[in-house]
């Protein structure tokens, strides 16, 4: 019961914090301000969280303490209680919303203390394919080719019919090259890798399979919450790129050597939140009128299975 009660009181703080920093930053979308954008997001989840009945811990955040106002790594929020760690993204695309462009959202992920990895900021080579599938489908030694052909035959359909995602970087050419070989259809996207791994998690909606390729290390950890709620399939890898960033995760206890499982990511029982700024592919964007905004969120909430989505409104 009470570990119920607890997956209950986090889902309604990550529901709250993520469409509080949806609304305020959707009033950016379009002017090209993508700066103003994120600090009214960051502004709008960090004041959620200060009144929230928790102690709240920032364990994956936008940067170390020095670079306040954003939500730093290291930071106390909470009016008190329960002791959570807090991952966030508070407007996960500020790209994507300055130009009014698909996809972007905000992201929040709570888990009890030590419920998630600390992550250090670096990029992070990822795999993930969503729920349904035997376990150990997928494995990050393995070739693109060799994955996407398991996942192929354990979905009984041809290759062709895989769909990939992966960012848009120069870094992937090869990764692309070689699905393309493959006869694999491919999602390129400029921004936004919490949303590709994300997708994986409704194929059906979102058209997308599985995931390739590298991008943050903390975004990694946010969308392994979401794996972890839907009962998909995840693994990492830390990308240091120099001897600096091999000895800032070393004194974090990591190993970049390690093939990260979804139980390193996400060890236990997390709750995982997210609402739609602009269109896209799994939200509607904020809709303003009517005296208020309509906020599109979904909460994955792995202590009891639940998967909610919800269409609040706020008055305004």
């Amino acid at each position: 019961m009470i570990k119920l009660q607890t997956g209950l009181l986090l889902s309604q703080i990550a529901q709250h914090a993520t469409e509080a920093a949806a609304v305020a930053s959707a009033r950016w979308r379009g002017l090209g301000k993508k700066n103003d954008a994120d600090q009214a997001a960051v502004d709008a989840m960090r004041k959620a969280f200060a009144e929230a009945p928790f102690s709240g811990k920032v364990v994956i955040g936008e940067g170390e303490i020095d670079e306040a106002p954003m939500l730093y790594i290291g930071e106390e929020l909470g009016a008190g209680g329960v002791k959570v760690d807090i991952a966030v993204d508070p407007l996960e695309g500020t790209k994507l919303c300055a130009n009014d462009a698909p996809n972007a959202m905000t992201v929040v992920a709570l888990a009890p203390q030590g419920g998630l990895l600390h992550a250090p900021d670096m990029y992070m080579d990822k795999i993930a394919i969503g729920p349904g599938y035997p376990p150990g489908l997928i494995d990050l030694d393995l070739s693109p080719t060799e994955n996407v052909a398991r996942l192929a035959q354990a979905k009984g359909v041809p290759v062709s019919d895989i769909r990939a995602c992966l960012l848009d970087r120069d870094r992937h050419a090869a990764i692309i090259e070689e699905l393309r070989r493959a006869g694999v259809g491919i999602r390129l996207i400029p921004d936004g890798d919490v949303a590709g791994v994300f997708w994986t998690t409704e194929t059906a909606r979102s058209g997308v399979d599985i995931y390739f390729g590298s991008g943050g290390a903390p975004e990694g950890v946010l969308a392994a919450a979401a794996i972890r709620c839907a009962g998909g399939q995840m693994q990492a890898r830390l990308l240091p790129e120099n001897e600096q960033e091999t000895e800032r995760a070393r004194k974090m206890g990591r190993d970049v050597s390690a093939k990260l499982t979804l139980d390193d990511l996400v060890p236990g029982a997390v709750v995982f939140a997210a609402s739609g700024v602009t269109d896209g592919s799994m939200f509607e964007g904020v809709r303003f009128g009517d005296g208020g905004a309509h906020v599109d969120t979904l909460i994955w909430d792995s202590f009891s299975g639940r998967k909610s989505r919800v269409r609040s409104f706020w008055p305004v």
